[in-house]
């Protein structure tokens, strides 16, 4: 089907929720999909309160891969290596995020996937109903 593509680059981290919020409020008869990696989500987690509040059309996949990759990224271009405290700091394991949980605390409905099969029914549940809804996939 026709769509537009929204693509958030470069100086940008967490920009990509409340993007989608901006297209859903922009145009509410259609599906707005945000797809996001765990580490850039976590800059704009308040998104999901607006989407549950105003009842956007949104479904948001998380990659959830527990590092902010893209620090991992920088810091490798400028010829830098990580130490113990900087790995600590880019890495999202102390606490591992529940990312069901913090959909479902903001209002949003929310499920995990650790197979295929798994994501391919959530994504199917989602794109059946209208408002908010979550998909933490397991990378």
């Amino acid at each position: 089907q026709p769509h537009d593509l929204l693509v958030t680059v470069g100086g940008a981290i967490g920009a990509g929720r409340p993007t989608a919020v901006g297209a859903a409020v922009a145009c509410p008869g259609r599906k707005v999909l945000a797809l996001s990696g765990d580490g850039s989500a976590m800059y704009t987690l308040q998104s999901l309160w607006t989407m549950a509040r105003e009842q956007l059309d949104v479904t948001v996949v998380i990659f959830a891969n527990h590092v902010y990759r893209i620090l991992h990224g920088e810091l490798a271009a400028v010829g830098a290596t990580a130490g113990r405290n900087v790995a600590r700091m880019f890495d999202m394991v102390e606490p591992k995020l529940d990312w069901v949980a913090l959909a479902q605390g903001h209002g949003v409905q929310a499920e995990h996937c650790a197979t295929t099969e798994s994501f391919n029914a959530a994504f199917a549940k989602a794109m059946a109903q209208r408002g908010p809804f979550l998909i933490a996939v397991e990378c």
